[in-house]
């Protein structure tokens, strides 16, 4: 590769016969052309262009004037489905259930809207029309699609394909929490576990007690479950997107962990492996309903297809049961099946099979666990989370306290 001196800029011929043109801008930096030339003049002209930009003060950085020309015609459909398979958090892809939840924030709220605008034509004035057009009936929704168009276009401010970010609106990427999580007490959680049909009732105990997801008691095995030492290893969750089932890690990276199983478990955690479980080291602990008969083995494939498959959630809730207000006006649940009823039945009909997580974070805070300690047995690897579980393990003890008073002054 040869060079040949200039009185200003450089260009250096390749192996390839091509040339290279470079020169160090206004800035310090050195900046090339995006391509080479076949022809040692039109290296010689791409420099003769850059400086006379930069005598007439009109210089800005080759790259961001790439940026800005490809920005007039990229719109932002264009730019989003690009955006989307490569998006890495803290280095690794984007979970399946949770690159399926962005597809469908853009297909059904932000595409209609921006999908055809060039990425310079979205300014601040139609993301607020936008945010503001939507109106309050679905808060959660409109806050989850603020928040990922803030993020993608934010990430085309760093490409320099726009200058700055339209998405200026304060607190629109934060929604209230529509649904109030009340952690059971212990007697409403007895009447949740008897209430469930018996293949189930490990379930809700592991969910509260131990404070495990869906997804990681779904995919729990045999070989995960240590009953000398008392433990539960998780490593996996199953999630659905899609349409499809997906194995994979746990949500967060602190989620593989090992959760202490509360001893007055054990019973119930034998009893279950016993009745209930698929054989074999990897055999599922909550495996689907609807365990086919050998007799049943070459009929086609019906509701029970899911046989020995990861529990989906559908088949936990079951059906709801109908609300009935007796003459007395007291009001009596009929029908219904699986965790709908039981819920019913516990006197929670809005319970979300999550909140028993929140139950098991704060019988654990209750017991005076640290902050760490919090954090280690949920998975989560921030303390924000962790902190809700210990204020209101602390919220619950004000209630003790005036209840005890109530004892002490003859009132209870």
């Amino acid at each position: 590769m040869g060079r040949k001196r200039r009185a200003w800029g450089k260009i250096a011929t390749l192996p390839s016969g091509n040339h290279r043109a470079s020169y160090i801008g206004p800035d310090g930096v050195t900046h090339a052309a995006a391509n080479t030339f076949t022809a040692r003049i039109d290296a010689e002209t791409w420099l003769g262009n850059e400086k006379r930009l930069i005598d007439g003060d009109e210089w800005t950085p080759p790259a961001q004037r790439r940026a800005k020309r490809r920005s007039k015609t990229t719109t932002f459909s264009e730019y989003a489905d690009k955006w989307l398979p490569q998006r890495m958090i803290k280095g690794q892809p984007l979970k399946p259930r949770t690159r399926a939840h962005y597809r469908k924030l853009l297909d059904n709220c932000l595409l209609p809207t921006f999908g055809k605008l060039p990425l310079p034509a979205i300014t601040a004035e139609s993301v607020t029309q936008w945010y503001v057009g939507r109106g309050s009936s679905t808060p959660t929704l409109t806050s989850h699609a603020y928040s990922l168009l803030r993020t993608i276009l934010g990430s085309a401010v760093q490409e320099g394909l726009i200058a700055s970010n339209p998405c200026h609106i304060r607190g629109a990427g934060n929604v209230t929490r529509a649904h109030k999580v009340k952690p059971l007490t212990l007697d409403e959680l007895t009447v949740l576990v008897q209430a469930m049909p018996d293949k189930y009732r490990l379930l809700i105990l592991l969910a509260a007690w131990c404070a495990l997801r869906f997804g990681e008691l779904a995919e729990l095995r045999r070989k995960d479950i240590d009953v000398t030492n008392l433990l539960i290893k998780v490593r996996r969750g199953v999630v659905r997107a899609d349409g499809e089932v997906v194995v994979g890690t746990p949500k967060s990276n602190a989620g593989s962990r090992d959760v202490a199983i509360p001893p007055h478990l054990l019973p119930a955690i034998q009893e279950h492996l016993k009745k209930h479980a698929k054989p074999g080291r990897e055999g599922l602990v909550f495996p689907a309903a609807g365990q086919r008969k050998p007799e049943d083995a070459e009929a086609p494939p019906g509701p029970d297809a899911e046989v020995g498959q990861q529990l989906a959630p559908s088949t936990l809730y079951g059906k709801a049961p109908k609300r009935v207000k007796l003459p007395d006006g007291t009001v009596t649940w009929k029908g219904g099946t699986n965790f709908y009823r039981a819920r019913a039945i516990a006197g929670h009909p809005a319970l979300h099979f999550h909140d028993l997580r929140h139950t098991g974070a704060v019988l654990a805070a209750q017991t005076g666990a640290t902050l760490a300690e919090l954090m280690g047995r949920l998975g989560h690897s921030t303390p924000a989370a962790a902190l809700r579980y210990q204020h209101a393990a602390a919220d619950r003890d004000k209630a003790i306290a005036a209840a005890l008073s109530a004892l002490a002054n003859g009132k209870a």
